[in-house]
């Protein structure tokens, strides 16, 4: 499992932002949303109960770390299982209800994609299918981390080397293939929840040289029934520790996993078609990729000024690679040419 927004951020994305990394790049995505201008003001429980929260989710994740080599003994079957347990396990230790909704991802190879909102987006997709992650290449330096991601079968991408995206494809591809379900959030960084970003088309290419489904899910957060809530959307200059508190400490916090009918490769003849048919299933905020988020009726609605665009024109195309035939990758030489356009 990986966990995301760069301080920790963004592993899971084929073409992830850097909107917390301090890093500079002319193509990554970024989303406008940040914590000031769009996460709502939580109605919070006890600072007790907070406190508990978070003392059982470390519980609970060192149990899991702990319990790893032994799992990885077991057959397929119960071995994903007990990651579906353990990850919803997760979840409810931060006081997160968690509803289920549509059927199971097929079986085999399978690529999952989803919006991007909150690092609980992760366990959220492993309880619906355990997967591999994709993972920027900086995180298996890290300390203690890194070791638990690699172990746990990531694949590694260089966000910064476009030249290396055929590469990648055909790695998630070969993974695919294998039978193995891949996890990508195709947006390209997270959203508040109530405005969302275009899905990048590249990583679709996997699944259509590799002949095999993408299954949608789309995830919601609500508090006290209503609408949608940012409570727990990770965005911005956001710390892992604010938005840790932030969500323990919510009161009546749920979440809503909606798998969504999957789609089959042979019924999309570009990854484009395959991207948009997937991003339609999945999107239902408002679609902003050149203004600022407009997080609606939060308690920061409106203040937006500081907030930056999306980086949708020149090279950030590259990602969505130009469409070509199911039964042919993508080349480098034409990523190359986007990447100069």
């Amino acid at each position: 499992m990986s966990v995301q927004n760069s301080g920790v951020q963004h592993s899971g994305v084929l073409n992830s932002g850097v909107q917390n990394s301090g890093v500079a790049s002319a193509w990554l995505p970024t989303a406008p949303c940040t914590p000031g201008a769009c996460v709502d003001s939580v109605r919070s429980a006890a600072v007790p109960r907070a406190v508990l929260r978070l003392a059982a989710v470390a519980v609970v994740t060192v149990t899991g770390i702990a319990l790893s080599p032994l799992a990885a003994r077991l057959s397929p079957a119960p071995r994903d299982r007990l990651v579906r347990w353990w990850c919803r396990t997760v979840v409810r230790a931060a006081g997160v209800r968690v509803r289920t909704t549509g059927g199971e991802a097929p079986p085999g190879g399978v690529l999952l994609v989803a919006n991007h909102i909150s690092w609980l987006d992760i366990p959220l997709l492993a309880a619906v299918r355990p997967a591999r992650m994709l993972a920027k290449t900086e995180i298996r330096d890290w300390p203690v981390a890194g070791a638990l991601v690699a172990r746990g079968g990531t694949l590694f991408i260089e966000r910064d080397r476009l030249r290396a995206l055929p590469e990648t494809v055909a790695r998630i591809a070969a993974a695919l293939r294998g039978g193995a379900a891949v996890v990508a959030f195709p947006e390209g960084s997270t959203w508040c929840g109530r405005a969302r970003g275009s899905f990048r088309s590249a990583v679709f290419q996997a699944a259509l040289d590799a002949g095999v489904p993408v299954q949608p899910v789309r995830i919601r957060y609500r508090q006290h029934g209503e609408a949608v809530s940012t409570a727990p959307a990770f965005v911005g200059d956001d710390s892992l520790g604010a938005s840790l508190w932030r969500v323990a400490s919510a009161r009546d916090l749920a979440a809503e996993v909606d798998v969504l009918p999957p789609l089959a490769p042979a019924t999309h003849l570009d990854r484009r078609g395959l991207a948009l048919a997937a991003e339609s299933g999945t999107g239902e905020g408002v679609r902003r990729e050149s203004v600022p988020c407009a997080a609606g009726t939060g308690s920061h609605a409106g203040r937006h000024e500081s907030a930056r665009p999306v980086l949708k024109d020149g090279p950030v195309r590259a990602m969505g690679v130009r469409g070509r035939s199911p039964q042919r990758g993508p080349d480098a030489a034409p990523l190359a040419r986007e990447v100069a356009g």
